[in-house]
């Protein structure tokens, strides 16, 4: 799991592109903020359906937007990957 110091750094630099919050990566780097607050309530709290199916449609949007940005540029992917430490799905 990512620490909170490098989610902060990560965030700067997203802040720093104000004009970019539509971009692919800026969403991604959002959803997966989401994800990891909705998995450590999670721990806390087991039989919250309502955040199970929250973070189940969280994660399906995620990978829809990580399969179209492998697809448009795998380079811009690949970073993004490493940045915020996701395993890379599996193929089919």
């Amino acid at each position: 799991m990512v620490k909170n110091s490098f989610i902060s750094i990560i965030s700067q630099e997203q802040e720093e592109k104000e004009e970019n919050k539509g971009s692919a990566e800026f969403q991604v780097f959002s959803f997966t903020n989401k994800i990891r607050r909705l998995t450590s309530h999670l721990e806390l709290h087991k039989k919250d359906f309502l955040s199970q199916r929250g973070l189940q449609i969280i994660l399906g949007k995620r990978q829809r937007l990580l399969a179209y940005l492998s697809k448009k540029n795998r380079v811009r992917y690949k970073k993004l990957i490493g940045q915020l430490d996701i395993r890379e799905p599996k193929t089919r």
